[in-house]
């Protein structure tokens, strides 16, 4: 018996790091859109870049490990791909709720899933996937109050195209070193995209609750789960961690729900399902040749 409780402790102890990864991601962009009122989307994530890159900085100590020349070229556009994913999902939950921006930005991994796919099923995960962002988007219904709005939605599909040439280079960009390419990957998005949010910021920005706050959102939105991820992966098989990467949605609507008091109806609870199970159904029969495994992006 006590051989069968390690045995189960195992398996399911990485299942919980990567649950609780994912309640932090969530809780972390909740927590930002406190910033927003005082310093705006853009500068907040231009904190938060920062802090993160700081943080990871000191605890994982890139420059130990020397990046070929030849690296940096995937390096830069994993960069640049995380920034701008960053900054678009930010932009887009200042206009939309947190649950369907996170659903919308799921396009990008869920097509690079379905592109990469070879399985039977494709077209029905990929009808069951334009039912659900069809009702997201209001084209279910012709009621005004349930009109979302355009930018939020053009910023959030802006970040699942930005999220899914994350996937693709930082699939290259960790053939070096995982970790590494990760911390290397924000520095590059932190300058890239910092002086976006720095050139006008507020005057709140130098403000000692709007830096905390900040550094709690860079906590809870990279470093923990970057960390979390690194312990859970290699004891988790690719299919079961791709399962509970398509829970993200869900993750975002309960997380505006608890945090924000984002009410969703009914209707968009169940497309943000629909969305779920498509990238599910994906994971799960889908076989493709080269699996993906990429760290949290959010």
């Amino acid at each position: 018996m006590t051989s069968y409780n390690a045995s189960l402790r195992a398996r399911l102890m990485p299942i919980g790091l990567l649950l609780i990864a994912m309640s932090c991601i969530q809780g972390g962009a909740s927590l930002a859109t406190s910033l927003f009122p005082a310093v705006g989307p853009a500068t907040a994530t231009s904190l938060r870049l920062i802090m993160a890159a700081l943080i990871l900085w000191a605890i994982f100590r890139p420059w130990r490990w020397r990046v070929a020349r030849r690296d940096w070229r995937d390096l830069l556009l994993y960069g640049i791909a995380m920034g701008s994913m960053n900054f678009l999902l930010y932009q887009a939950i200042n206009h939309i709720p947190l649950g369907i921006a996170v659903a919308l930005e799921f396009t990008g991994p869920l097509g690079v899933a379905l592109w990469s796919s070879k399985s039977r099923f494709d077209l029905l995960w990929i009808a069951i996937a334009i039912a659900g962002l069809a009702v997201l988007l209001g084209l279910d219904h012709g009621n005004s109050d349930h009109t979302i709005n355009l930018t939020g939605v053009l910023c959030a599909l802006g970040a699942g195209g930005c999220w899914a040439a994350y996937i693709l280079f930082g699939q290259r960009a960790g053939e070096v070193n995982g970790m590494q390419s990760a911390v290397w990957g924000i520095t590059i998005a932190a300058v890239v995209i910092a002086p976006i949010g720095l050139v006008n910021a507020a005057p709140a920005i130098t403000e000692s609750h709007v830096l905390l706050i900040a550094l709690c959102v860079a906590l809870l939105s990279t470093a923990l789960p970057y960390t979390l991820e690194m312990v859970a992966l290699p004891r988790l098989p690719t299919q079961t961690f791709g399962t509970l990467m398509s829970l993200e949605p869900a993750f975002g609507a309960l997380s505006g729900l608890l945090f924000l008091g984002q009410a969703l109806s009914l209707l968009q609870w169940l497309a943000i399902m629909a969305v779920v199970t498509a990238s599910i159904g994906t994971t799960v029969t889908g076989r493709s040749a080269e699996p993906i495994e990429a760290p949290y992006p959010d």
